[in-house]
């Protein structure tokens, strides 16, 4: 039997994304995330997730998050292990695959009605 690996998050960005371009060209976005929950009779309680983006969805990310943003972010849980200073590491992020701006985009003025709808999926 195939196991699933799929996470969901829906949370809020914690520090400026950084977008950086690989060396075949594609853009790599890396994004903090942050998801408060309360478990059953406890204290709320948050927890911080790595995500790194790809490709389109990685520059849709890099120009319109920022501190503060509501984010929801469906993909995949990866370990990636790596030497640093002679010591191997491991470091666990989400790989994302959908992307949701779930703020409303600021008013325009004249253009009229400019408000994005939340849910806007990339």
């Amino acid at each position: 039997m195939n196991g699933i690996n799929q996470m969901t998050l829906v949370g809020t960005v914690t520090q400026e994304v950084e977008t950086r371009y690989a060396a075949s060209g594609t853009a790599v976005t890396n994004i903090s995330v942050v998801t408060n929950y309360k478990p059953k009779g406890g204290e709320e309680q948050a927890e911080y997730h790595r995500v790194v983006c790809f490709g389109r969805t990685s520059e849709i990310a890099g120009e319109f998050l920022k501190v503060g943003s509501k984010v929801g972010i469906v993909g995949r849980l990866q370990t990636r292990k790596y030497e640093k200073d002679g010591v191997t590491r491991y470091s666990t992020e989400i790989v994302c695959d959908n992307l949701q701006l779930l703020d409303s985009k600021p008013d325009r003025g004249s253009q009229g009605n400019t408000e994005r709808p939340s849910g806007n999926s990339c």
